[in-house]
């Protein structure tokens, strides 16, 4: 079992940029998949980055590709999401999973097993 804590949200201009960061407690944080997710008001969870357990591989949503990268530091029990070029669309509130040993195109989140609390980013125009 792992537990999930997000930080790094808060309010940015558009076109700006933020880190998110997502600290996993447990030994076994690199037998983990992980990934993030994000939730707008009134709107489905949607999928938006997820990375391998040993951080080789990574998959992102088409509406992040390019403007937004995963990264992980299993040493740290650490993932991150760098967030640039941010606009309004992506304004909501960004949570992590985890999956042991998951697929990283998995994108439907009621697959993921575990998840922190969620971190409010909010991009204004």
């Amino acid at each position: 079992q792992v537990q999930l804590v997000e930080s790094g949200g808060g309010l940015v201009q558009a076109g700006g940029s933020l880190r998110l960061s997502c600290a996993a407690s447990g030994r076994t944080f690199s037998s983990y998949t992980m990934a993030w997710f994000r939730q707008a008001p009134g709107k489905e969870r949607e999928f938006v980055a997820a990375i391998s357990s040993g951080g080789t591989s990574t998959y992102y949503a088409d509406s992040v590709t390019g403007r937004f990268t995963i990264s992980r530091d299993n040493a740290k029990n650490t993932v991150y999401l760098e967030m640039n070029s941010l606009k309004p669309d992506d304004t909501a509130v960004y949570y992590c999973a985890a999956d042991w040993f998951g697929r990283i195109d998995t994108i439907d989140p009621h697959k993921w097993n575990y998840w922190g609390q969620g971190t409010q980013v909010t991009v204004s125009s």
